[in-house]
């Protein structure tokens, strides 16, 4: 591979890398962002939970996600830590890199860091507890409330408000 740094050509491993970061691949960072994204959209009840997802890389070259209401920065923490793997392998190549709290988490995803950041958090449990919440997964299974199976609205019902 060749790439243009300092005004020469430079051929072999180093090329591969960033211009503004040589000790870590742009395409690595990418990746790790992609694994991340998948996971979360695999989430269909903690998406619909939350309002304004937004993600941007930082300055230090870290990525940053955050999100209004929904679930904690802890429970999304624990879910990406749980389920960011390589295919074929048993294990995470996700993990805790500082402190986990209800609004903010740090994580690093295969040598990347990630900044997670709940803004009014509620947490799933109460969002899973809240009356009235429609969520994908009470419509697919139908709701259960207390106890006794009940009929789920259709989603033209819950758009209409009938």
């Amino acid at each position: 591979m060749t790439a243009l740094r300092g005004g020469r050509d430079e051929i072999g491993p180093q090329a591969a890398f960033d211009r503004d970061d040589a000790r870590t691949p742009n395409a690595r960072r990418y990746e790790a962002l992609g694994r991340v994204m998948a996971v979360l959209a695999g989430e269909a009840e903690m998406l619909e939970a939350c309002r304004d997802l937004a993600w941007w890389r930082g300055s230090d070259h870290s990525w940053h996600i955050e999100w209004r209401d929904g679930p904690n920065a802890s429970e999304v923490a624990a879910l990406l830590v749980e389920r960011v793997q390589e295919p074929g392998f048993a294990g995470s190549l996700a993990g805790p890199a500082g402190l986990v709290t209800a609004s903010m988490a740090t994580l690093d995803v295969m040598g990347v860091s990630f900044v997670l950041r709940a803004v009014d958090p509620i947490g799933m449990t109460r969002l899973r507890a809240r009356p009235g919440l429609w969520r994908m997964s009470a419509t697919l299974d139908g709701a259960v409330t207390a106890g006794r199976r009940v009929t789920p609205r259709r989603q033209w019902e819950e758009l209409l408000g009938g």
